[in-house]
């Protein structure tokens, strides 16, 4: 099973990650976490260009990271029989970029050949929940700092959702405003449990 997990900037997804393969581990699952950008060689160029590259070259330098981490590792590691969760996958490759002015449209087309997840997890949270926590631990990128970038996020995000569930992905919905990071993952972890229970029926 593949399944990924994106929201804007604070919403907790990493401590969420986290706290979703603790559950599936004790309950027997064999589990592989990642994260975007990968520990790949284009991940790497990721990381280093994302304040210096933007717009159409940033998008597809991402976009490109997507595709080389699908085949080296997010389908070997499903070939195995693991279940592989991912912290950001094509929602955010649908919003970040939106931040240089690209054309959601382009980015829709640019990520339409990557592998659809089994789950995506879409973390919500108003934005003002979102400036609370990242000025508590500071801005990660350049994005972080445009003004009003938290309710252009969240708007991004919106409709990147919709655009996911017109398109027929499964899409869950998590409000992450008041409940703590342990229900949250509880909250993916108990859908989750419905394709288990699928699958070995």
């Amino acid at each position: 099973m593949f399944v990924s997990i994106d929201g804007p900037s604070g919403a907790g997804k990493s401590t969420i990650v986290r706290h979703l393969a603790q559950m599936l581990v004790a309950g027997g699952e064999d589990v592989h976490v990642t994260a975007e950008p990968s520990t790949g060689p284009i991940g790497k160029l990721c990381r280093e260009l994302t304040e210096s590259v933007t717009g159409h070259a940033l998008a597809c330098l991402y976009a490109a990271d997507r595709y080389h981490h699908i085949e080296t590792e997010i389908r070997p590691k499903m070939e195995e029989g693991q279940t592989v969760i991912r912290d950001r996958y094509i929602p955010s490759g649908l919003v970040m970029q939106r931040f240089d002015g690209i054309d959601p449209v382009f980015l829709w087309h640019l990520n339409a050949e990557a592998d659809r997840p089994d789950l995506a997890v879409i973390l919500e949270a108003d934005p003002e929940t979102i400036a609370e926590r990242l000025a508590g631990r500071g801005p990660h990128n350049r994005f972080q700092l445009s003004p009003g970038s938290n309710h252009a996020e969240v708007h991004f995000y919106r409709q990147a959702t919709e655009r996911l569930i017109q398109a027929g992905f499964d899409v869950l919905r998590v409000d992450c405003n008041q409940r703590p990071p342990e229900q949250s993952a509880s909250a993916i972890h108990d859908r989750l449990l419905t394709f288990f229970a699928s699958s070995k029926g």
